[in-house]
């Protein structure tokens, strides 16, 4: 861990530390151990890293953790616990004796262990070395991606067949006899997700009016000729790695203004592509669009074109890179959305989301779904 052993150099501290489960993304990848315990890890100046598990999980760990592993017991807890009486007090002093002197902590390491630990030694915050580090892609981590994509466009085609195979009547959609929900299109993804081994949450299923606010999930039954924003963002169950797709369809004639819309997120979004390469910086790109909707009338702020341009995706499906005002550089083996959209109260919204990478002289999109606006 280089970068790790960079940072502890530029800060003069003994020891890097984290704690937390593998929900924790840094510790997941850190540690490429999976469980549901706090955990901690120290790595020293010059050495490899640790981490602390109970002795349940000690077996467990030696097999599958990336990193060496010692028991609770073995790093001197149970010991300090008889002293200190105090949990979290104890958990400081074993991480203070084990560190060695100076510890530099995450920017989520809790706050009260935090404080405790500064009885003991002198902590410094890090300004985010690891998730720096998930932020460049492996070609293992980039084909756990390209899984879970696949399984994005699978659930993706069967929330676009159902909308595709619905009857108008009344002004509503209707399926098998049935109003088409959002919650049925839903569920209907989730369920193929499950079954493949993907766990999705929070999708969006939105129509009307309520896709003029970008992250409004969607509820209640599905309109003829109104945008439709589809946006599922999965986990790979075996891999923690996420996925991020978006889509806006209509069943039925679209108002013009949304036809317009959809042709200008459409092209924003290929313009954006076209200039993605390593070295560009995320806020240029996110400027880049933000002129090429001006150029077709669209605003940006409150309304219209009003989020960032794009994001990392890894082990979080919101990470580094910013794809957007302050985002530096791209770098090979990024891992980044693009996905403009537009929103307008009274009118509707519009989004397309596609994923790519980073290459050595581009970027190559993951995301080999249509974009058709009329189903």
């Amino acid at each position: 861990m280089d970068a790790i052993d960079r940072a502890l150099r530029a800060s003069g501290a003994a020891a890097y530390v984290m704690v937390g489960s593998s929900t924790n993304a840094d510790m997941r990848y850190i540690s490429r151990f999976i469980t549901t315990d706090p955990i901690v890890y120290i790595h020293r100046t010059g050495e490899r890293g640790t981490i602390i598990v109970s002795q349940m999980e000690y077996d467990r760990a030696l097999k599958e953790a990336a990193t060496a592993v010692m028991t609770r017991a073995d790093a001197g807890l149970l010991r300090l616990l008889d002293e200190e009486k105090d949990r979290s007090r104890a958990m400081a002093r074993m991480i203070a004796e084990l560190g060695g002197g100076h510890i530099l902590v995450p920017p989520d390491f809790p706050f009260s262990l935090g404080k405790k630990l500064e009885e003991y030694t002198r902590v410094s915050l890090d300004a985010g070395t690891v998730a720096t580090m998930r932020a460049v892609k492996s070609r293992t981590e980039i084909a756990a991606i390209q899984a879970v994509q696949r399984a994005t466009e699978q659930a993706m085609s069967c929330a676009v067949d159902m909308i595709r195979r619905s009857h108008p009547r009344k002004g509503f959609l209707w399926l098998d006899g049935r109003r088409l929900t959002s919650e049925r299109i839903r569920a209907a993804m989730h369920g193929l997700l499950i079954r493949k081994g993907f766990i999705a949450r929070e999708t969006i299923v939105s129509c009307g009016s309520d896709t003029a606010a970008p992250h409004n999930r969607g509820t209640g039954p599905l309109y003829e000729g109104q945008p439709v924003v589809i946006d599922i963002f999965p986990m790979g169950e075996r891999t923690g790695y996420y996925s991020d797709m978006t889509r806006t369809v209509v069943k039925g004639e679209p108002a013009p203004e949304i036809r317009e819309m959809y042709n200008a997120v459409r092209d924003a979004q290929d313009h954006a592509a076209a200039l993605m390469r390593p070295g560009e910086s995320g806020q240029d790109l996110y400027n880049a669009v933000v002129d090429f909707f001006s150029e077709r009338g669209y605003r940006t702020g409150a309304e219209g074109f009003t989020h960032n341009l794009g994001h990392g995706v890894g082990l979080d499906v919101h990470e580094l890179p910013t794809i957007g005002p302050g985002g530096g550089a791209c770098v090979r083996g990024n891992v980044i959305t693009n996905e403009p959209g537009l929103y307008y109260p009274g009118t509707g919204g519009v989004r397309l989301e596609n994923i790519g990478v980073f290459t050595r002289s581009g970027f190559r999109c993951l995301t080999s779904f249509p974009r058709e606006l009329v189903v």
